[in-house]
C-alpha cells in the first residue's frame, strides 16, 4: 500500500515568453517552482488568504481590531506593520503586533 503523504501529482501552469527566458537558465525549474510557491504561500494575508478581499464578517472583526490599532511606517526600513494603542511597554513605545 502507497504511503498518501510520499504521493506526487503533477501540476502544470501556463507561462509566458518572459517568464520561460527568464527561468531559461535554472537547472532544476520543478524544485525552483515548488520552493517559489512555498515561501509565496508564507506570505499570504491570514485574513484574506491571499485574494484580497474580506468578507462581511471578516470585516467587522477587523474593524473590532482597528480601534486598537494602526498601519504605521517604520521609520527604518520602512515596512507598514501594525501598532497596539491599548498599552505601552516600560520605555512608553506602543507595543507591537
Amino acid at each position: 500500500m502507497t504511503n498518501r503523504r510520499n504521493k506526487r501529482e503533477i501540476v502544470t501552469f501556463k507561462a509566458d515568453e518572459p517568464l520561460l527566458k527568464a527561468m531559461s537558465g535554472i537547472p532544476n525549474r520543478s524544485e525552483f517552482i515548488r520552493a517559489a510557491i512555498l515561501s509565496a504561500l508564507d506570505s499570504v494575508c491570514p485574513l484574506c488568504k491571499g485574494n484580497g478581499i474580506l468578507t462581511p464578517d471578516q470585516r467587522n472583526h477587523w474593524l473590532e481590531f482597528a480601534q486598537h490599532h494602526a498601519l504605521t511606517e517604520c521609520d527604518d526600513c520602512h515596512a507598514v506593520h501594525l501598532v497596539c494603542d491599548s498599552g505601552a511597554d516600560e520605555k512608553g513605545r506602543n507595543r507591537w503586533v
